[in-house]
């Protein structure tokens, strides 16, 4: 038993909700509600539970704090702030959801050390948090020895009744308990309350049955308010039950202490404004000023910071020791930590010729992951249910990711694409050097496209591995055949879209997308096989566009521009126009973002702004492709959605062959 509620406690906890009344209020903008009801659990969580240091938010073996519920996120600035955390200052706290300021209005981990997860979009951080366990199971079990264990830490999460509602939640949660995932901890703030109303108007389900069923062990704490102990002996009881996540549900009252605006919508997502702050104050006895915390509050704290220094040390004891008796692992242990990539690790990536089988660039991935599985142990991931379609196995490894075997490196997803990404997006916040990948159909990234936002906002080298990714599909039809996809998936920054035309572009697109540890890449690859170039390279794909052929003497006539599948339809077609006189250059395209970054005298040398005569040929809509055809240019690209037949016809007659690229260019050359 965890010892009761005193009146320190009491001052502890009010300082979270003050500061969270006076930081909106100053704002003008923000979401009271959530900190006012969670603070209970949020003090007792970070006081009596979580192992961190706040001098070093980035120590290794701390435990993971994800606020799912991210539109609260005064709760968890404020306890960065009450625990010592440099990052957030009271001035920071004064800037709340101001420009450049380290408290945006949404939890950023590129903005605010400490934070370790980017939320906001609901469920999202909960799903994150499976990756996080899934993260932190997979690196005990590869590492830990029975007399040393170096990866130890628990996963917590607070989530609110949006988080339970958005589907994300519930594919990945399912997983979790499937995966028996002993060290994540949820807390559900109850408080029925959401922007509408109360929750009844829409969520009447029993959530603790729902996550019962899926294999989660379930708690229920009537009083959030107040009851610090019952929370405290809740997560303790949560810690060691080892063979299933825990999910607590905690019965709060939204804006609590708030005598006219708590338990309603009203301070849901908006100020108390002066007049009920003022109240607020009376109704929690709290004699302080704005933004002002009792030093003993502080004093009560900041014993964080000792502890976490204690905890920190002890660990670097364990790691030393560790390092002596084992250190082989030990040296990739921390080779992991400190974001190298292994020497070596691309000595295997494969290279072809035209003499070499022309195989679909599916088939060109998984001969690349054979080659990286053994010279880049940090490569995990899967695939939602497709891993004989996309072809993600990793060749020569046996067994998967499961509670028994969470030292196994291949994860089944089943058919959860958009838990899926939020997963993957988990296991690189966990910032240990593992590289996640996973695989699905081009068509099902929109699915997922909420979290490959986030993948890229959020600065983690996640690879997207997408297959069957035009109307080269064929007979599975227009609902499985991504005509406006690639476009989309470009517009998204920070994104890297590649869509490989051979062999070679498709090891390159994998030497790319492994070195970018701050950028997602989406492998956009073909069911269909393809002629292997004799000018491609592995090399070439880090322009991101290059010359693949080109005419003799003089400037080209007009110039081709290919990706993917119909990078050979432009070779073939170059060979005919030159027969018949004309001079041709044909322009890869693998990757449109690394050509823009680009030097402006590369990107001249490739695509001369003389050179006004270009055709764009691609299985997918011309969106984002008029910046390289202008005006006098053309394109040989998807008018709107495909059609069931087999793979070759689709291509066939929507144009895409040797023919009518010839008769687009004799017709743009006339």
């Amino acid at each position: 038993m965890v010892a009761a509620t005193t009146s320190l406690d009491t001052l502890c906890i009010n300082s979270i909700r003050m500061l969270a009344v006076d930081a909106v209020n100053k704002s003008n903008s923000g979401h009271p509600g959530l900190p006012m009801g969670c603070a209970p659990m949020g003090y007792t969580l970070w006081d009596k539970f979580l192992h961190h240091n706040p001098k070093n938010p980035q120590w290794f073996n701390r435990d993971r704090f994800v606020l799912s519920a991210g539109h609260g996120c005064m709760l968890l600035y404020a306890l960065l702030h009450l625990t010592g955390y440099d990052s957030v200052t009271i001035d920071d706290i004064k800037q709340f959801r101001q420009w450049g300021a380290r408290t945006p209005g949404h939890p950023e981990t590129f903005e605010t050390p400490g934070v370790e997860v980017t939320t906001g979009p609901l469920g999202a951080g909960i799903s994150n948090a499976v990756g996080l366990a899934i993260a932190e199971a997979h690196l005990g079990a590869k590492f830990n020895k029975p007399d040393e264990k170096i990866v130890d830490h628990f996963t917590y999460v607070i989530m609110g009744d949006g988080c339970n509602q958005e589907g994300v939640s519930s594919e990945a949660c399912s997983l979790a308990g499937h995966l028996k995932l002993g060290k994540l901890i949820a807390l559900y703030d109850d408080n029925q309350i959401t922007i509408d109303g109360r929750t009844d108007v829409s969520f009447t389900e029993d959530v603790l049955k729902r996550y019962e069923s899926y294999g989660w062990h379930v708690q229920h704490i009537p009083n959030g308010n107040t009851d610090v102990d019952a929370i405290a002996n809740a997560i303790a009881l949560a810690k060691s039950v080892t063979d299933q996540p825990s999910i607590i549900k905690v019965s709060t009252t939204i804006g609590y202490g708030s005598p006219n605006k708590s338990d309603t919508a009203g301070v849901h997502g908006a100020p108390l404004g002066e007049e009920e702050a003022n109240l607020t104050r009376k109704q929690l006895n709290w004699t302080y000023g704005p933004f002002e915390v009792p030093q003993e509050v502080y004093g009560h704290y900041q014993k964080a910071i000792e502890r976490g220094s204690q905890l920190e040390a002890k660990w670097n004891q364990t790691l030393s020791s560790y390092r002596n008796k084992y250190p082989n692992e030990a040296a990739e242990f921390e080779r992991m930590l400190r974001g190298e990539l292994p020497n070596g690790w691309d000595k295997d990536l494969p290279t072809y010729s035209p003499d070499d089988k022309g195989l679909a660039t599916r088939k060109h991935s998984q001969i690349c992951l054979g080659a990286l599985g053994p010279n880049l142990p940090e490569l995990i991931g899967g695939s939602a249910d497709l891993t004989h379609s996309n072809y993600t196995d990793i060749k020569g490894e046996t067994g998967s990711f499961q509670s028994e075997t969470p030292e196994k490196r291949y994860l089944h997803f089943g058919v959860r694409e958009h838990a899926m990404a939020a997963i993957l997006n988990g296991i690189a916040y966990h910032n240990s050097g593992l590289i996640p990948y996973g695989g699905t159909f081009l068509v099902f990234a929109d699915y997922m496209r909420g979290s490959m936002r986030l993948s890229a906002l959020s600065e983690l080298g996640v690879i997207y591995v997408l297959t069957h990714d035009s109307i080269g599909v064929g007979e599975d039809g227009p609902t499985h055949q991504p005509i406006e996809t690639i476009p989309s998936l470009r517009a998204i920054p920070n994104m890297l879209v590649f869509r490989p035309g051979d062999g070679n572009e498709t090891s390159g697109a994998y030497k790319v997308a492994i070195e970018n540890r701050k950028r997602p890449s989406s492998l956009c690859l073909s069911r269909q096989g393809m002629a292997n170039q004799a000018n491609s390279s592995i090399e070439k794909v880090a322009f991101g566009g290059y010359i693949l052929e080109d005419c003799e003497g003089g400037s080209p006539e007009l110039i081709l521009i290919g990706t993917g599948s119909e990078l050979d339809l432009c070779v073939q077609a170059s060979k005919k126009l030159t027969a018949s006189g004309h001079k041709i250059r044909v322009v890869s395209m693998p990757c449109v973002e690394l050509f823009e970054e680009q030097s402006q005298s590369y990107k001249e040398s490739v695509l001369p702004t003389s050179i006004r005569k270009r055709i764009i040929v691609e299985a997918a809509q011309s969106f984002g492709w008029h910046k390289y055809i202008g005006l006098d240019g053309e394109s040989i690209t998807m008018k709107g959605f495909g059609a069931s037949a087999p793979g070759g016809t689709c291509m066939e007659k929507f144009g895409f062959t040797v023919e009518n690229v010839v008769a687009k260019a004799q017709k743009l050359l006339s």
